[in-house]
């Protein structure tokens, strides 16, 4: 791909702080220190009103489901909105449509259920955050859950489990598309200790 990667992160009011902007964080630096950008990372809601994240802070986001850019990559966070959110039909089928076009979908925490929600995890491997195990089950029955794992790889569609380890899986999807030595170089940029998983050639 000669142009960056769009990189859409989904917000919302009450949505977890770092489950997107570890993410965000991970994306944003990759390539900084080789002077180049492989990704266009970019925050959307369904409006441009500010939202509040699940800690209170106000975040404005870049666009409107309606007129972001479309995205490579597509980025869904979780938090107690997520509750909301997956019920709310206009977010859902926007995340279904987007779906058909992406390269990857990824979420972290309970943004598993609002994959869930759009269709998208039928018979599929999947984890989320340890305390929404349950509602996840009641929402796909037919996927299987792994709560072991910091993250799980489904080709097009990878879950993490909670909060941080959106990060780790962000630093997955790093070494997958631009490889493993890019993913090093992002992870001690932030001076984060990654564990590089067995895939890639590190410790399980």
């Amino acid at each position: 791909m000669s142009r960056p990667r769009n990189v859409a992160i989904l917000i919302f009011d009450d949505v977890e702080l770092l489950d997107f902007c570890g993410p965000l964080e991970v994306f944003s630096v990759t390539g900084r220190q080789d002077d180049i950008t492989p990704f266009n990372v970019y925050t959307v809601a369904e409006k441009l009103d500010p939202i509040t994240t699940r800690n209170q802070l106000s975040v404005n986001p870049q666009y409107t489901i309606h007129d972001c850019p479309q995205p490579d990559i597509l980025l869904v966070p979780g938090g107690q909105g997520t509750r909301r959110e997956m019920n709310n039909p206009t977010l859902v089928n926007w995340i279904k449509d987007c779906s058909q076009k992406t390269q990857l979908i990824l979420s972290v925490c309970t943004g598993a259920l609002l994959l869930a929600k759009a269709g998208l995890l039928e018979g599929l491997t999947a984890t989320t955050h340890h305390s929404a195990i349950e509602l996840l089950k009641e929402i796909a029955p037919n996927i299987n859950i792994q709560t072991d794992k910091r993250f799980v790889d489904n080709g097009r569609i990878i879950l993490s489990a909670g909060i941080s380890a959106g990060i780790d899986m962000s630093l997955y999807v790093v070494a997958k598309l631009l490889g493993k030595e890019q993913a090093l170089k992002t992870a001690r940029y932030m001076e984060y200790n990654w564990r590089i998983p067995s895939p890639l050639g590190g410790e399980g």
